[in-house]
Order: C-alpha cells, then sequence, then structure tokens
C-alpha cells in the first residue's frame, strides 16, 4: 500500500511542473504564516500597487511614456494619502472619541429600550438576561474606551508604525509600480525551468487579484461616498465614521453588511428613536446596500469572480482564521487560485488517465 502511494507520489510530483508548483504555493504559505505581519506593509503596497498598474497601464496606451505614467499616478497617489492622512483621519478619530465618551449615556437609553421589551416579552426575554447582555457591551465598550484614550502617537512604537505607512508604504509602492517588469523577473529567476504549468496559474490568479482589488476599491469608494453623503444628509451622529465602516463592510461579502447594519441602526435609534427620520435612514440605508449587492458589485466584478456564495463565505472563514485581516480582504482571491489550482489538478488527472487508457490498449492490441 505504502509503496504503491509512493510510487504514485514519485510520478505526480518529485520531478513534475505540478510539484514545482505545489513547492511554491507551501513556500508561499509559510512566508504568510510566519511573517505575515512584519511583511503587512509589503501586503499594504501590493496592494495600492495593483491599483495604481491600471492607471500607468492605461496612460502608457494614450502614449504616455512609462516614467512620466508612473510619477503622474504615482503624485495623484501621494497628494490623495496626505489628504486623507491630515484631513479624513483626524475627523474619524474626534467622531471616535466623541461616540466612546457618549457611550454611558447612550448605553443608559439602550438599556431602557431592552428592559421595555423584555417587559412586553417577559416569556422569551427576561430582565436579568438583559443586565447580563449590558453588563458584557459596558465592560467591552470600556475597554475599548481605555485603549482609544490612552493611545499616544509619542510612543516609540505608534511613532515607528506612522513612519512606515506613511513614508515606507509609499516608496515601496511607487518602486512596485516603476520596477514591475525588473521585480518579476527577479522573482523567475528562483522558479524552475520548466514553468509552462506556473506561468499558466500565475497569468490566471494575476489578472484576477488585479481585477479583484481594483473593483474592490472603487466599490469601497462609491459605498463610502453614497452612504456619508445620506448620513450626512439626515444629519445623523457620527456620519463620517459610520460611512467608512459601511463602505469597509464590503471587504467581507454577504456577511459585512449584516454586521455593520446593527450599529448603524443603534445609533440612528439612539438619536431619533422610531420616529420618522429613523425611518428613513433605514429605507435609505436598505436602498444603498440593495444597490451595492445587486448592480454595483455585479457590474464591477462582472467576469472576474465566478466563485459561488457559498465557497466565499467559506474562504472568508478559512483565509480570515489563518492571516486576520489580509486574509479576509484576500478571501475571494485566493478561493479563485483555489479553484484555479483544482482545475489545473482536474486537467492533469485527465492528461494522465488519457495517457494511462493508451497505454493499456497499446498492450492489448500487441
Amino acid at each position: 500500500m505504502m509503496r504503491s502511494i509512493s510510487g504514485w507520489f514519485q510520478r505526480r510530483f518529485v520531478g513534475t511542473e505540478l510539484g514545482g508548483l505545489a513547492l511554491l504555493i507551501v513556500f508561499v504559505i509559510l512566508i504568510f504564516w510566519l511573517l505575515g505581519k512584519l511583511l503587512a506593509p509589503v501586503f499594504v503596497s501590493i496592494v495600492f500597487a495593483y491599483l495604481l498598474q491600471g492607471m500607468v497601464s492605461r496612460l502608457e496606451k494614450w502614449k504616455f511614456s512609462h516614467a512620466l505614467a508612473v510619477n503622474l499616478v504615482f503624485v495623484v497617489f501621494f497628494s490623495l494619502l496626505v489628504l486623507a492622512s491630515f484631513i479624513l483621519l483626524p475627523l474619524l478619530w474626534e467622531q471616535l472619541s466623541a461616540l466612546i465618551n457618549d457611550l454611558p449615556q447612550k448605553i443608559k437609553k439602550l438599556e431602557v429600550f431592552v428592559i421595555s421589551i423584555s417587559q412586553e416579552y417577559p416569556t422569551y426575554i427576561s430582565r436579568e438576561q438583559v443586565q447580563r447582555w449590558i453588563a458584557v457591551f459596558q465592560s467591552d465598550f470600556s475597554r475599548l474606551g481605555n485603549f482609544v484614550l490612552s493611545f499616544s502617537l509619542s510612543t516609540i512604537s505608534g511613532t515607528m508604525m506612522l513612519v512606515v505607512y506613511l513614508v515606507l508604504v509609499p516608496l515601496m509602492v511607487y518602486f512596485f509600480v516603476k520596477d514591475r517588469d525588473e521585480i518579476l523577473r527577479w522573482f523567475s529567476a528562483f522558479l524552475p525551468q520548466k514553468r509552462q504549468l506556473i506561468k499558466h496559474v500565475w497569468g490566471e490568479v494575476n489578472d484576477q487579484i488585479a481585477n479583484y482589488i481594483r473593483a474592490k476599491i472603487l466599490e469601497i469608494i462609491i459605498v463610502w461616498v453614497a452612504a456619508t453623503a445620506a448620513f450626512l444628509i439626515f444629519g445623523l451622529n457620527y456620519a463620517i465614521l459610520l460611512g467608512v465602516i459601511v463602505s469597509l463592510s464590503v471587504l467581507v461579502p454577504y456577511v459585512g453588511v449584516v454586521i455593520v447594519t446593527i450599529p448603524v441602526l443603534i445609533v440612528g435609534y439612539l438619536q431619533w428613536g422610531f420616529d420618522i427620520h429613523f425611518a428613513y435612514l433605514s429605507i435609505v440605508y436598505f436602498i444603498i446596500m440593495v444597490l451595492d449587492g445587486n448592480v454595483l458589485a455585479p457590474l464591477l466584478f462582472s467576469g472576474t469572480m465566478k466563485i459561488h456564495p457559498l465557497a466565499v463565505i467559506i474562504a472568508i472563514l478559512i483565509f480570515g482564521a489563518l492571516w486576520g485581516f489580509w486574509g479576509v480582504f484576500f478571501a475571494v482571491p485566493l478561493a479563485s487560485v483555489a479553484k484555479a489550482l483544482l482545475n489545473v489538478w482536474i486537467e492533469d488527472n485527465k492528461a494522465h488517465l488519457v495517457d494511462f487508457d493508451r497505454k493499456v490498449i497499446g498492450k492489448k492490441e500487441r
């Protein structure tokens, strides 16, 4: 039994392109597993590089030189990064601090509401359960509040991380875009000489990741603008903060929308109660989410991510557990990688079965 398994493994993997591809995948998984946190700035840079590469390629089609296209796109990118760092981030920090300061009062109002429900439906919700839920809620948010209020950029670690993300990340993005071909050639030098299979898989995966990142960033921006504009028009408290949270919910397909709906509705209820403003907010928010899920996302991702929703949810659970935020962010393209590898495996199995049948038929004819 073991001898037959060993023979099958040697025939299929040792010295074959499929074996080289398998070793490459194992090596990449180990790098992510062991150095994921250290390489987080590199992953951020790669994401932005994929995003900017599409703009550079478009400018090159318009007869711009590569150097001029890279420099123009990078100037726009860096300008937007500076604006976000000095305008958007302070606003988000201010609203987050205001939310934490207002939490005790809002929790009391929420407690009154939940207790009123328990009094109307004591069979389903008891007062003791409500008090336990509120206690857990208060303890979790008090820890969050202490962390936010005690956090200071004057610490060495905070300053170093700020330097890494505001200085090193833009530099890495620039060189990833500018020297893309040279970097890919350097990496290809470490690959086996027989790499037709690797080229095929890489070509498919590279296109999938590039299309996914560009479409996902565009989806985040559109949802952020629509949600923030709606919240500001209604005068909702913490509108900019909630708009960012809603836009980031699209990173987790299907699940993110459900999770983010809860804080939006809670903030709306605590501000207005169950009046006409709350009803309008709920309707507009529901319309935005429906349009995103049924119009915007299919339009942006048409022809790029042909993966069943159940497979997407499973991929989010698996890769999120393995690599945290980056596993969630890249869950869909990683699922497409797994799909491409399964297709290669199936095609390779079919090819071996055809060769086996030919040998068997040839022996019988003799």
